[in-house]
């Protein structure tokens, strides 16, 4: 699928829409299809503090999907190894535990030499506390317009009902 032609900056920089991750079993997933959508793009792990974090995550998914928004799950094991389980193993967790139906990727790691491109851009776009990129914890959260552009970061600690109100705003 090409760029929407209605971005003028798609040419310049690189846009959400522009990459592709890895679903749980493997697949390329290309972000191009979430064109026109809200996204928030959130780091997950099944053994943190923040994991019943999924629960409000959904409610907000299962009620604003209809609207033109999407939440992505990437699972990543950086942080106190809080994500060891594999694809299948999280996909299971997901769904037994909090009956999720949100999009998990396959673990990535968000941080260092071998952060997957995708954080890499969520992070130069929108920096975190004092101008530092690096993701500091599970369940931080990037919200995504309609137009690909990183529109903020929030803080692991900022629970998803209490983002609702931005998500709405850009709906």
């Amino acid at each position: 699928m090409a760029e929407s032609t209605g971005s003028s900056t798609s040419a310049s920089k690189p846009s959400f829409f522009s990459f592709t991750v890895k679903a749980a079993d493997g697949q390329p997933v290309s972000l191009d299809q979430f064109q026109g959508k809200v996204v928030l793009v959130v780091n997950v792990a099944s053994q943190c503090g923040y994991t019943p974090q999924y629960k409000g995550l959904e409610e907000i998914y299962r009620e604003l999907q209809g609207q033109g928004f999407a939440i992505l799950g990437f699972p990543c094991n950086q942080f106190g190894f809080q994500e060891p389980a594999s694809d299948n193993e999280i996909q299971k967790f997901c769904k037994l535990t909090y009956d999720v139906t949100f999009p998990i990727m396959a673990k990535v790691d968000v941080n260092g030499d071998k952060a997957d491109p995708l954080y890499s851009f969520l992070k130069s776009e929108s920096p975190g506390v004092l101008g530092t990129e690096a993701v500091k914890w599970n369940f931080t959260k990037f919200l995504i317009g309609r137009n690909g552009n990183v529109i903020t970061r929030y803080a692991p600690t900022t629970e998803p009902m209490a983002i609702l109100s931005d998500i709405k705003k850009a709906l």
